[in-house]
């Protein structure tokens, strides 16, 4: 996610807009740290400053997931967009639906450009119609149709995946449900 947000903040955030990207281990730890770290941000988070939390749903209730999110930034005394404080939001909650991967999907094109041989009808196929509805995985779904084509033999790299498909990705085609709602909610601030 990291690498892939290097590539694409740039282009969704409106120019003079600087961001910078908090990694973390996993979802568990995010979801662990992000009460610490949110009420850290509300002591000192500048009025034109604002959080944004993405995390994979994987297996979780979306609406579960983004709740708890909600709640962990009320918690800490922060607006978010959903639920502003008095009028106000400093957290943009978001979800990447089921995975990471579901983004690559939605933008085949650029998958295809850093993956020649890859099939170019792949997004057509009933099973990646939908990328946030891809079945038993993303990744491992991006994984089996790049190994179709000899790519990543040995299993998926998804850090060499990110840094190689991010940088072909056009964020106003792409057709994964859960992409075009953090494009648009960047494209706010």
């Amino acid at each position: 996610m990291e690498v892939t947000l290097q590539q694409l903040l740039p282009c969704m955030l409106r120019q003079g807009i600087k961001a910078e990207i908090r990694q973390f281990q996993c979802k568990n730890d995010l979801l662990k740290q992000l009460p610490q770290r949110l009420a850290g941000y509300a002591q000192w988070l500048p009025e034109t400053a604002m959080v944004l939390v993405i995390v994979d749903r994987d297996n979780d209730d979306c609406l579960e997931l983004k709740a708890r999110l909600e709640q962990l930034a009320h918690a800490a005394g922060l607006g978010t967009r959903k639920a502003p404080r008095n009028g106000k939001f400093q957290v943009i909650n978001r979800i990447a639906i089921e995975e990471l991967e579901a983004w690559f999907f939605g933008d085949w094109a650029a998958v295809k450009a850093a993956y020649p041989k890859v099939d170019a009808g792949v997004s057509k196929k009933p099973c990646c119609r939908s990328p946030d509805a891809i079945q038993r995985g993303t990744w491992e779904a991006m994984e089996r149709e790049l190994q179709k084509k000899a790519y990543f033999k040995q299993g998926l790299r998804k850090l060499e995946l990110a840094q190689s498909v991010a940088k072909h990705m056009d964020i106003s085609k792409n057709c994964s449900p859960s992409f075009p709602c953090l494009r648009d909610a960047l494209a706010q601030l």
